[in-house]
């Protein structure tokens, strides 16, 4: 009886905020990185997924390396990481920095040393929603459920009582230091996805992994 209220309350929930899940904090353009002063609202985004950016006119096909530097777990008062545990949070920037250093070495060559042609990648984790215990996947077999998941999923939303990872990137030439690409990024499963439910961190980590598909396509 109460899962079922649970669950008529996001469906009630998704019809008010346009199917986006009124559960979820929008990420900020969080005032304690390096390109908080550079980042505007991103009027072409419609998901929510990258709400703040910026960008200079670059051509990347300039650039062969890449350095990642180390994740960085941001501590700003304006972090979106709740209650979560510091092995949690170490744990997800673990996972960030193998997961984004192998996919840009699909696209650059790994690299220690600045120069020219070659790229230096930030990584800031700025905060994550954990998968509620049972709730996340509940609603995945729950006839109301899979109606506001459906619909959520259309609209790019996310999963009811489901996770994400908020993340901040920014792409530097690392031998002029000239800051070239930045932005905010919120990222989760597409709610339909039933094993992405599994664990407090899966869909977190799935997460991560389309936010590394995005910034090698974004540097194309």
């Amino acid at each position: 009886m109460y899962l079922n209220k649970k669950v008529g309350f996001f469906m009630m929930c998704a019809a008010v905020s346009a199917f986006t899940g009124c559960a979820s904090e929008k990420p900020v353009a969080y005032s304690g990185i390096a390109s908080a002063s550079y980042l505007q609202t991103n009027v072409d985004d419609k998901t929510g997924r990258i709400p703040y950016t910026y960008s200079r006119q670059v051509n990347w096909r300039s650039y062969t390396g890449v350095i990642v530097d180390p994740v960085e777990i941001y501590r700003g008062s304006d972090n979106q990481f709740g209650d979560m545990k510091d092995e949690d949070k170490l744990d997800l920037a673990n996972d960030m920095q193998k997961t984004f250093a192998e996919r840009l070495g699909k696209r650059f060559a790994a690299s220690n040393q600045p120069g020219r042609g070659t790229l230096r990648v930030k990584l800031i984790l700025t905060g994550a929603e954990t998968t509620t215990p049972f709730l996340g996947q509940f609603v995945h077999f729950d006839i109301g459920g899979n109606v506001y998941n459906g619909v959520a999923a259309a609209a790019g939303g996310k999963s009811a009582f489901g996770g994400s990872v908020s993340f901040a990137v920014e792409v530097y030439d690392s031998a002029s230091g000239q800051l070239l690409n930045a932005y905010v990024s919120k990222q989760y499963p597409n709610a339909m996805n039933l094993a992405a439910s599994f664990g407090s961190l899966g869909a977190a980590r799935t997460g991560i992994d389309k936010g590394a598909d995005a910034l090698l396509a974004r540097l194309q």
